[in-house]
């Protein structure tokens, strides 16, 4: 599979096949010396070198070497040579890159290339290498396009040309289809019976060289093939620094990309075996085998899941196995290379359009996403679509941007609940899930699964208050119009002592004395003063307007705070005290205490005896407190 791929993947990256040849040997050598899996297979991969080759393209455009008039030979070999020259260093900038995150012990850099967001891009990279091989099935000759909306214009190219169609190479190519599809299902279908997967790709390649070599494809049907593969290896070559700057964002994706495919199928087999990988210790292989390499006119290269998976069920335990296969890489380059220069291009783009089956089956990822998370549907489809039309480059970028967005919606909206206690256990739970659970008297138990920081803080204040619904401006609004309510009571009732003023005079004209008359509106005064007093303490009492005495707020998925959450939940203590309802925090992490402690977090109304380990227990300390106060010892 290393021979077949490298020589189809060469195509990909706009290079000469040979560079996939060496491609398939230096690295694979150097990764087992260096590399930690002992069953991913390194060499050349489809989504790699179609970046390699949309930037090879950019720099170095068909128009830079018109093919027209007598030297045509001249002119394709030489936009080789520079297509050669930019493959190499962008290549070296790439290893570059990973040695550098490798000892800056970056390995983790991995784990922000979601899976959603590496199959979107993986499936829409299979879209990418689809369509650049039409041209090659078909038999036609377009330009090749790179960039924005470059799988629009190539497909658009292609149908411009299909009446050029060569009737022989679409043939040749439609039976290599046929036929490496028919090994694939035979070895997915018999793959616990077949001592070792039939090897389709080799058997394409070497039927399909002798039949183009017996049957003169080239000068009888014009049908194109690979040409010359040089004999021998090149001497080592330092790469052209002079083109550096054009080519590092393109390196900075290719490295990520590149190191994150290598990785996520590392720890796949080794969490099957039974082993494990050091991150940055593939990082630094993967980066020294494409620097080194790229002085022996490589391109850039990862592990291959087809060809992993090939290794690991012929029985490959350790990387000598890669080893090995790159040995029988080597004996083509040296020695019979130029058996498979009669090999047609259609069977390249057989093998390249096949292997992408898998890819494009992760297609069915998105009915199952839609079940399980919307969120990460949509990081697939972001990343697909914006793979498909910006190009992998700036599609990598927006769906790793689009990925961060999600996670900053996410924590701005956290799930909120109210935790009910469960009779007869110690155990909270959310009182809209679990009809069991019962809110506590007098108690709110208020929980937000996020962390408390200057993006959230205002969100976590004003939940709590909807939640919980306990709001002290609103209570103090509702106490400020009853007071206006007493005062406008209070006005009514001095009219109705003119009233009574009135029906005095008509006493004292029945005989009822001045001083007995003056005795008793001093008494009714009095008693309707202390009335009004007891009537304004009523509409003043807060329990009379909410019967939430206590609000625990639970910390357990709280995983630090900054200085603008703690200052927040403060201000919560304060302006919840000032109706005589108290809060409590349950649930803090050890790390938490310490960095509210750092911050000078208890100090005023927020204390430390406001701190419980647990829910229970602060619920206890609630229920005792409002015990105590309502005791009529204490009243």
């Amino acid at each position: 599979m290393q021979l077949p791929q490298g020589l189809a993947y060469a195509m990909l990256a706009a290079v000469p096949p040979v560079t996939g040849l060496y491609s398939s040997f230096y690295p694979v050598v150097l990764y087992t010396l260096f590399g930690t899996s002992r069953h991913i297979s390194i060499g050349t991969f489809a989504v790699i070198s179609l970046m390699i080759g949309g930037v090879v393209v950019r720099e170095v455009p068909d128009s830079m070497f018109p093919l027209n008039g007598t030297n045509i030979t001249e002119q394709v070999i030489s936009r080789d040579a520079k297509r050669v020259e930019v493959a190499v260093v962008l290549t070296t900038l790439v290893g570059i890159i990973q040695l550098v995150l490798g000892f800056l012990r970056f390995g983790f850099v991995a784990i922000y290339l979601s899976e959603p967001l590496v199959r979107g891009f993986t499936t829409a990279a299979a879209v990418h290498v689809f369509v650049s091989q039409l041209k090659y099935l078909l038999g036609v000759k377009t330009q090749r396009f790179s960039g924005l909306l470059s799988v629009v214009y190539s497909v658009i190219a292609v149908c411009r040309k299909i009446t050029d169609t060569n009737v022989a190479t679409l043939i040749v190519g439609l039976v290599c289809i046929v036929f490496l599809y028919g090994v694939k299902v035979v070895n997915e279908r018999f793959k616990n019976k077949l001592p070792i997967p039939i090897p389709g790709e080799i058997i394409v390649v070497i039927v399909s060289t002798g039949v183009s070599y017996g049957l003169s494809l080239f000068e009888n049907y014009s049908v194109a093939v690979v040409g010359e593969i040089p004999t021998g290896l090149l001497a080592p070559k330092l790469p052209d620094f002079s083109i550096l700057p054009n080519l590092l964002t393109d390196a900075i994706a290719i490295a990520i990309v590149g190191f994150s495919i290598g990785i996520s199928l590392a720890k796949i087999f080794a969490l099957k075996y039974g082993y494990s990988v050091d991150g940055n210790q593939e990082l630094i292989a993967l980066g020294l085998c494409n620097f080194i390499s790229s002085f022996f006119h490589t391109f850039a290269v990862t592990c291959s899941m087809s060809r992993s998976l090939v290794q690991e069920s012929t029985g490959g335990k350790t990387q000598i196995a890669g080893f090995l296969a790159s040995l029988l890489v080597l004996l083509v380059i040296v020695a019979i290379g130029f058996v498979f220069q009669p090999l047609p291009q259609t069977v390249l783009a057989a093998v390249i359009m096949v292997n992408l089956l898998g890819m494009f089956k992760q297609v069915r990822d998105i009915p199952a996403l839609w079940k399980t998370s919307k969120i990460e549907l949509a990081v697939w489809v972001v990343s697909f679509v914006a793979s498909v039309l910006l190009g992998l480059d700036y599609g990598l970028l927006v769906a790793m941007a689009f990925a961060i967005v999600t996670v900053i919606y996410r924590t701005q909206r956290p799930k909120s609940v109210v935790l009910g206690h469960v009779p007869d256990t110690g155990l909270y739970c959310d009182i809209d899930e679990y009809e069991e659970a019962t809110e506590c008297s007098g108690i709110k138990i208020f929980q937000l699964n996020s962390s408390i920081y200057f993006a959230n803080s205002e969100l976590y204040v004003s939940t709590l208050k909807e939640k919980t619904g306990v709001d002290p401006t609103r209570l103090l609004a509702e106490r400020k119009e009853q007071q206006k309510q007493m005062k406008k009571q209070r006005g009514t009732g001095q009219s109705s002592g003119q009233t009574r003023d009135a029906v005095a005079k008509l006493d004292m004209e029945l005989g009822v004395t001045h001083e007995l008359l003056e005795t008793q509106k001093q008494e009714v005064t009095q008693k309707n003063g202390q009335l009004e007093e007891m009537e304004e303490e009523e509409a003043l009492n807060p329990q009379l307007l909410c019967s939430t005495h206590s609000i625990i707020l639970d910390f357990t998925p709280v995983n630090f705070i900054d200085s603008v959450g703690a200052k927040a939940i403060k201000a919560v203590i304060k302006e919840f005290a000032v109706i005589n309802v108290k809060i409590v925090i349950a649930g803090c992490s050890r790390t938490l205490l310490s960095e509210l402690n750092t911050m000078q977090f208890f100090s005023g109304a927020a204390t430390p005896d406001l701190i419980f380990p647990t829910i229970h227990d602060a619920v206890l300390h609630c229920q005792q407190r409002e015990a105590l106060l309502n005791c009529p010892a204490n009243q």
